[in-house]
């Protein structure tokens, strides 16, 4: 018989850096499955999510109120902010009292399964047949699934078109970088601002930097490969030749934002998410993907929730997990949460019926198909040890501290230290 020491230590491990990182107040324990009542059938099922907008009268509540009531169960959902509620789920975890169900943001699920914390979906027999490929693949590790993407928000390309009129360009024409480059020069000639984007020194940074370094055809494996240097190149140019402000290398998404909603910039690289927001611009916009240095659309990452179950000790819970998980993904009620959340929809059904409602999502589902996940391509737990040095590299050289290459040169040694 295999042991399973290996995995407690490793869980207790994590669960201690987790420890390190939140507050006191915020890592009180909180009963999972040991709270509700044993058995497949009846009782209280929990589960945890990082939705705190939420109140108990909002569409996501009610839906897991339904869902529950078409399982035979009474769900009982809490909210957590997205980091208090990995470091609450690893320590739950380590106390034997996990949720039934935990809806975590897709970078997370590598860590978790790690950990020993989840199931896979072939364990829970979930059926994922109809998830995009590239959307699944955030939550996978070892060949195996661990979670169903409830909906995924990615980057592209606003642009203020009465600055792009009086500038003579056409956004339409803009598919490689050589052209957004161009557009960028021509905005500049009018006297007004060209592109607006986050480079700060932390996870957002690297978020908003990935569509440019894989659009390189770059791999975080390398991070100082000719395509990651060229990538780095391009928005240290964009610096040096005033077509992008100084302000992105402390710029949040949200303060790029504002510096967009001015008025005074061209484009800006941002999410899904401020849709709502530019509607409030007082100005006419429009949204392209974010090109690729050679043509065509740029893989950026991709940001959203995975629906995951954690291991209890008793099994006989599962099957009505299982329930419970397949109707909140549903294709009517993803339509529903997607909606709410400002997400795209993880299945290519459900997407046609976005853009059938709106039109405005077509670049948006445009853009999901072509993103990839933060973890994919195996990378699991090891893409936050690459991020950051990949962070600080590109800080580095915005500053003018270092050349591209030198500054991709000493995040890689990082990288390759920390990954060993």
């Amino acid at each position: 018989m295999t042991s399973h020491h290996p995995a407690r230590r490793r869980l207790r491990a994590v669960a201690a850096a987790a420890v390190a990182v939140c507050l006191v107040t915020a890592c009180s324990h909180t009963g999972g499955s040991g709270s509700g009542s044993s058995g497949a059938a009846g009782g209280t099922y929990t589960i945890w999510d990082p939705y705190p907008q939420f109140d108990d009268g909002a569409d996501w509540v009610k839906l897991l109120q339904k869902c529950g009531t078409d399982a035979g169960v009474t769900v009982k959902r809490t909210a957590y902010d997205t980091t208090d509620l990995t470091n609450k789920a690893l320590l739950a975890a380590q106390q034997g009292n996990s949720p039934d169900m935990l809806i975590v943001d897709n970078p997370v699920v590598s860590t978790l399964a790690d950990a020993g914390v989840l199931t896979t979906t072939e364990e829970m027999k979930l059926d994922t047949a109809a998830v995009s490929p590239n959307l699944l693949a955030a939550g996978q590790v070892g060949g195996k699934a661990y979670g169903v993407p409830i909906g995924a928000n990615t980057l592209a390309l606003y642009y203020n078109k009465p600055v792009l009129q009086a500038a003579g360009v056409d956004p339409a024409g803009i598919k490689d970088w050589a052209a957004l480059t161009a557009a960028l020069e021509k905005v500049k000639a009018t006297g007004k601002k060209g592109i607006t984007f986050s480079a700060i020194g932390t996870e957002e940074g690297s978020f908003q930097f990935l569509p440019w370094f894989w659009g390189a055809g770059a791999n975080l494996t390398k991070l100082d490969s000719a395509e990651g240097v060229a990538a780095l190149q391009l928005w240290t140019d964009w610096l040096k030749g005033g077509l992008a402000p100084n302000s992105v290398i402390n710029n949040t998404q949200t303060t790029s934002w504002q510096e967009f909603a001015t008025g005074q910039f061209a484009f800006a690289e941002n999410g899904t998410w401020q849709l709502a927001n530019a509607k409030k611009t007082g100005f006419d916009y429009g949204i392209i993907p974010i090109p690729s240095k050679a043509g065509g659309t740029a893989p950026a990452p991709t940001g959203g929730e995975f629906v995951t179950a954690p291991v209890q000790k008793d099994k006989a819970r599962y099957g009505t997990t299982q329930k419970l998980v397949t109707c909140l993904t549903s294709a009517d009620n993803a339509y529903t949460t997607d909606t709410t959340l400002s997400y795209i929809a993880a299945t290519e059904a459900v997407q046609a019926k976005q853009v059938q409602n709106n039109a405005e999502l077509k670049v948006w589902v445009e853009a999901v198909k072509a993103a990839k996940g933060r973890t994919s391509d195996n990378l699991g737990t090891r893409y936050p040890k690459i991020s950051q040095p990949l962070w600080t590299g590109f800080q580095t050289a915005l500053s003018g501290s270092k050349s591209p290459q030198d500054a991709l040169a000493a995040a890689q040694t990082s990288a390759a230290a920390a990954t060993k």
